[in-house]
């Protein structure tokens, strides 16, 4: 039978920290630098709401579930919108009863729009699938460019095309892989907001945390988890960035940005390129580009991991408001009434999303 106790970052010990850390390094599925020690103890630098399950059974540490708590004993993953991976941190094989788990921390729902399909605590509470790509730099760069461009040809034909294009049109560039300078930091991230606003979506920059926890981890010496700026100039000018973090093996593409008056350069993909060239001589293996379906991640990805998107729910009130919800949400999707027939589930999607964002 299994214990489970709610843990702050302050309260892991010794033997708790290195069991995370023996989990983590034992399976590659958790190589992201999300599920890191690091990843944990910055959350928990920046938002108050931020807390571990720790499953015990017979005194031994059998996993981790890190999480943000919420109201009414509603959680959501670590990271919360800015999650693109998440799930339990345990030794590889171990299975979990996601109910149970629930129960026994006195938590009563479990919302989750990245976890690992390979965790059968998930997959059974899964409602949609999506995949996460892959850049596979494991045997070098220059063998994941020759693999890709044998499946997409034209694809890197155009991507060699756009750097023939950058030599002969600037006067000159400069690609910073490691760029520490604040200022390019602070553009990457105005851009970004802009963006945001300007498509419509949530400028995931106008919470505080959010901006804290960049600067969290690129600032503190944190456990298997680092932030990384990368830069492109042309002539004098920045042209793209990209604010990322990483572990050891892995770099989580995370917030690209370009300054559209240098479009026709391919500023972006040729930022990317070179930040896999340069990352994969470092050692690095795998880059994650994340969900959804883009062109460019297709056709650069070496391949994909199955995520899932849910909730699970213990017995309570909240557990059947929760459940009340969803059963809104796909009755109104049945109707005949096009577009009107997604309005219930677009705003619960937003209030979610809302309350995601603010630490409790």
């Amino acid at each position: 039978m299994i214990e489970v106790e709610t843990s702050r970052a302050a309260s892991l010990g010794k033997t708790e920290r290195d069991a995370w850390r023996s989990f983590q390094s034992a399976d590659p599925a958790l190589a992201s630098p999300y599920f890191s020690l690091g990843f944990f103890d910055a959350m928990a630098a920046v938002r108050r709401d931020t807390r571990v399950l720790v499953i015990r059974e017979g005194g031994a540490i059998k996993g981790f579930l890190p999480f943000h708590k919420g109201v009414l004993g509603h959680a959501r993953p670590l990271g919360g919108p800015l999650s693109d991976h998440h799930g339990f941190i345990a030794a590889p094989g171990a299975v979990f009863d996601l109910h149970t788990v629930l129960r026994k921390a006195g938590l009563k729902v479990f919302d989750f729009f990245g976890a690992l399909a390979s965790q059968p605590a998930f997959r059974e509470h899964a409602q949609e699938t999506d995949g996460s790509w892959v850049i596979d730099l494991a045997s070098g760069y220059d063998d994941w460019v020759a693999a890709r461009s044998a499946i997409e040809p034209k694809a890197f034909r155009n991507l060699r095309a756009r750097r023939r294009k950058l030599e002969k049109e600037a006067s000159s560039f400069q690609f910073r892989i490691h760029d520490d300078r604040p200022e390019i930091l602070a553009k990457a991230l105005e851009w970004k907001s802009a963006q945001y606003r300007r498509t419509g979506h949530f400028d995931v920059f106008s919470v505080e945390w959010t901006r804290q926890l960049i600067d969290t981890l690129l600032g503190d010496r944190l456990d298997n988890a680092s932030g990384l700026v990368s830069s492109l100039e042309i002539n004098g000018e920045l042209a793209a960035a990209h604010v990322g973090m990483r572990s050891g093996s892995v770099l989580h593409y995370w917030f690209p940005v370009y300054d559209p008056q240098f479009s026709k350069l391919g500023p972006g993909l040729n930022l990317l390129l070179e930040i896999a060239r340069e990352l994969a001589s470092e050692g690095l293996q795998e880059i994650h580009l994340g969900p959804g379906e883009y062109e460019f991640k297709r056709e650069l990805a070496s391949w994909q991991f199955p995520l899932v998107t849910g909730f699970a729910t213990a017995p309570s009130l909240t557990g059947v408001a929760r459940h009340l919800a969803d059963r809104i949400e796909h009755m109104a999707q049945r109707l005949p009434l096009g577009a009107v027939s997604t309005l219930p589930g677009r705003a619960f999607r937003r209030i979610d999303r809302l309350a995601a964002f603010r630490a409790a």
